[in-house]
């Protein structure tokens, strides 16, 4: 039987510094938060975090993880919303931080064309706006289309609230939001769960991300909420 539990050092030993980091939730919702506060005391910088917001002020992982940004552990992020963390909206104006807006349902798109190994997905959205620049045009059916580029990360850092030991996961109600596309678009997943079960405990047909798309399995002894 294949037993993906391990302890959360050696899971997030995983990441290195440089790496590009893909974070599930939306803001606290299906956020992995034992993990994030777990990566502020790790050696690592210079990382790219993809994630569908960094956004609103205390609710946000990024504050909820403040250490991550004031210990200079993240130099870009790629989201959908910044919000109003005060200190994200700091860094980007010195130029300490690097980002990228994308529209969500872009972002979602860009996001499951990596993990299904797409070239890419074309969207009206951002056509004649200031989203277009630097991207290519392709017309289909005499309409204009935006080439969005796939993304992908080193490791993906996902939640939810039971998973059995081979790393089938269910949420609860919108918590699977963006961590099943996530989980399928990185080369190393780490999935944060509240309550582990044994294998062949959870109904199938309740499975919302496959334990094929999970590396690693962690069941912290307080899991923060």
């Amino acid at each position: 039987m294949i037993d993906k539990v391990t302890k959360i050092e050696d899971a997030m030993a995983h990441i290195k510094s440089g790496d590009t980091v893909m974070v599930g939730g939306f803001t606290v919702s299906g956020a992995p938060l034992t993990l994030l506060h777990y990566l502020e005391d790790m050696d690592v910088n210079n990382l790219t975090t993809i994630s569908e917001d960094v956004g609103f002020a205390h609710q946000t992982f990024y504050e909820n993880s403040a250490n991550l940004l004031e210990k200079k552990k993240i130099s870009k992020i790629i989201v959908s919303f910044v919000g109003g963390a005060k200190i994200v909206n700091d860094m980007i104006s010195s130029g300490e931080l690097q980002y990228e807006l994308v529209p969500q349902g872009t972002l979602a798109e860009r996001i499951r064309a990596g993990g299904s190994g797409l070239g890419g997905i074309l969207t009206p959205t951002g056509v004649g706006t200031v989203a277009q620049e630097g991207k290519r045009v392709i017309e289909v059916d005499g309409k204009e289309y935006l080439l969005e580029l796939p993304l992908h990360a080193n490791v993906a850092l996902v939640k939810a609230w039971k998973a059995d030991h081979m790393g089938n996961a269910i949420f609860k109600y919108s918590a699977a939001n963006f961590n099943p596309l996530m989980a399928m678009a990185a080369d190393v997943v780490i999935l944060e769960c509240e309550e582990l079960v044994e294998t062949g405990e959870i109904n199938p047909e309740d499975v919302k991300l496959p334990g094929v798309f999970v590396d690693y399995v962690v069941r912290p002894e307080e899991v923060i909420l």
